[in-house]
Formats: structure tokens, sequence, C-alpha cells
């Protein structure tokens, strides 16, 4: 075996999934600042092609064990994840990038983001910066939730909402996100009370939430990562989260426990996951003008923040969030560790990636 460790790291800057919609608008805004991006997929005339308008290298990788392995030969200086199935793919391909390479994924789930999270005393005596949750979901909320607490002492509670807005392309569900949603109510709901991350009811806590553009939008509860991301930045006790995506219908909500019960059994999971995988999603816009983070914040004597950030389409910020966390490790501005991106760069991230905070007074 070769040894690597000190060997001199590429400037190039790894896409993976680069021909889906976000991987090739990030590859795209990445050359365009200067950098180098580098097409990884299984071979495909999609591919060449989407390399070829940019003037980019591709990598030819068919599955994950052969991307890790060439990560491991090339050494980028940075790998963006916009693969999914974070949960199976973040660990193996982070590994990869170590000593003294730099990893990026759009990870939003309780189970990948930890998981991630958990890398950070390895990462960090490698010299390596791994930031997940780099996209509109985690990051959207998490960045109002560290501008809302700078220079102020722990609060005592913190809710976040994360409310996205995003137009569909049509075409098939897909199996990523299929696999969200159906693991989504298999799990139920999370909350953090007492500084432990709890299990709560699946829809929980719902809202009807007046937007700072007028607008207005439902959510409740659900286990996504913006919940743990929301307490590793605050140290509240009390953490709680809801989402735009969550089922608000009454009716829905009072069958979710039964079909959690439904999806726990393996064989119905899975079908239930093929169905909707292959599910036709029609094309639309996006349904409201923004999308929104949110966050409101109690601190033990009383006092209550309230804040926001503004976002267009939420994939597209998904696409800008993704490639600004990439250029700043590309440039060596990200620090030894495991990271979400408001945790690693501060507040700012957020308004570098296109959004705009609306806080109180």
């Amino acid at each position: 075996m070769t040894d690597t460790t000190n060997a001199t790291r590429s400037g190039d800057v790894w896409i993976l999934g680069a021909t889906g919609r976000i991987g090739s608008a990030v590859a795209a805004r990445l050359a365009a600042e200067g950098l180098d991006p580098v097409l990884v997929g299984r071979e495909s005339d999609r591919l060449r092609k989407a390399a070829a308008e940019l003037g980019a290298k591709v990598v030819i990788a068919d599955d994950i064990d052969t991307m890790a392995a060439e990560i491991s030969r090339h050494r980028p200086s940075v790998v963006v994840n916009t693969i999914g199935k974070y949960a199976e793919t973040a660990t193996s391909i982070a590994h990869a990038c170590l000593p003294g390479g730099h990893y990026v994924d759009l990870a939003a789930d309780l189970t990948a983001v930890p998981r991630l999270l958990d890398l950070r005393q390895e990462a960090a005596a490698a010299d390596s910066t791994l930031v997940t949750g780099s996209g509109f979901g985690v990051l959207a909320s998490e960045a109002v939730v560290v501008k809302l607490c700078e220079g102020r002492p722990t609060p005592a509670a913190v809710r976040v909402d994360a409310l996205s807005s995003v137009a569909s392309e049509g075409g098939a569900m897909g199996a990523a996100y299929a696999a969200s949603i159906v693991d989504a109510i298999a799990e139920g709901g999370r909350a953090y009370a007492g500084g432990r991350l709890v299990k709560t009811r699946l829809g929980a806590d719902p809202q009807h939430l007046t937007l700072p553009d007028g607008q207005t939008v439902k959510s409740a509860g659900a286990p996504t990562a913006e919940l743990l991301a929301a307490h590793e930045v605050s140290k509240a006790p009390t953490v709680t989260v809801t989402t735009a995506l969550a089922p608000t219908s009454p009716v829905v909500r009072v069958v979710l426990p039964l079909a959690a019960k439904l999806l726990s059994i393996g064989p119905v999971r899975r079908f239930v996951t093929r169905q909707m995988a292959g599910a036709k999603m029609k094309l639309a816009p996006r349904p409201r003008r923004h999308s929104w983070g949110h966050a409101v914040i109690t601190w033990p004597d009383g006092t209550r923040r309230e804040g926001w950030l503004r976002a267009d389409d939420g994939m597209d910020y998904t696409a800008a969030a993704a490639s600004e966390v990439a250029a700043r490790l590309a440039r060596g501005e990200g620090k030894p560790g495991a990271y979400t991106p408001a945790a690693c760069f501060g507040a700012d991230v957020a308004v570098a990636a296109g959004g705009t905070f609306v806080l109180d007074d």
C-alpha cells in the first residue's frame, strides 16, 4: 500500500453525484469562482456532457467503495457528497478524505448527521474539516440560532422551524427521497428535554406561522437534524423542531402511529419505499415566494427573541450553501474537526450563500 500521509493534495474539488440537480449546480458555481471541479459518477453521456460544458475533469466510479478508493488515491482538497443516502455514504467517503482533505455533505436527518459529527476528534487529529448539513435543511435555522445567541448566555429553550419552498421539476420521486419520508414516519418525532434527546409524536407541536412577507405556512414536528444543530450551537436543554414537510392534517396525524408500527416491519417498509420511489411528481412552482429558517429563543430570565433567515427556492439555496462551504474549505478557511456549517464558519455563511436575516429588536 502506498503511504500518502505526507503527499501533496491537489487543488481539486470533487463533486459526487455531479449530474443531479444539486451536484450540477454546485459544480457550475465552483467553476464560476475559478475553482477546479472534478465530476464524479457512473460512466454516462450526461456526465461527459456536463464536464465538457465546464471544462472539468471526470472520474468514473460506479459505487461508494470505488469512489472512496479514488479519493484516497488522488487526494483532492475537498469532496462534496451530493449523492444522498448519507447514513450509508457519509462516513466512508469522509474517512477517505483523511488526512488533510476536507468533506461536505447535505445530510439533514438524525442518523447521518450525528454519525458524521462523531468523527470530530478523528478529523481534528488528521487536520481535516468535515461539514455536514450544508444545505437549506440545517443551515437556514441553525444560522438564526447562532445569530440570536451571539454575546448572550445559554438559553433555556429553543424552537426552530424549517420552512422550505421548493419548485418541483416533475418525474419520479426517487429512492432517496422516498426512503427519507418512510424513515421519518417509522422513527416518529424527536426533541431535547432536560438536555436529552427524547422521542415524541411525529406531527407534534403544530404551528401556523405568519411569515415576514405576509404569507402563511403550517408546520409540525419531525425527526430532522435542525434539532441537533440547534442544540449543539445553543446548548439549550429544551429544543424542539418543526418543518413544513411534516403532515399537519389532523386526520393524517391521527393515523401516523399506526403507520409507524406497520413501517417498522421490514418487508412492509421496503415495499412502501419502492412504491413511493416510482410515484410521479408533478411539475409545479414553489408554493411560497420564499423559503424561511426560523428560531424562537427564550432565556432563563424570560427574555424572548425571534428571528428569520429568508432564502428563495430551498433547493437553489442548498446548492449555494454547499458551494460556499466547499469554496471556504478550498481556501483553507476551515478548522479541523467535524461541524455543521454555522458551527464551523459562523452565521455569516448563511448570508454568503444568499440568505437574508430578518431579526426582531
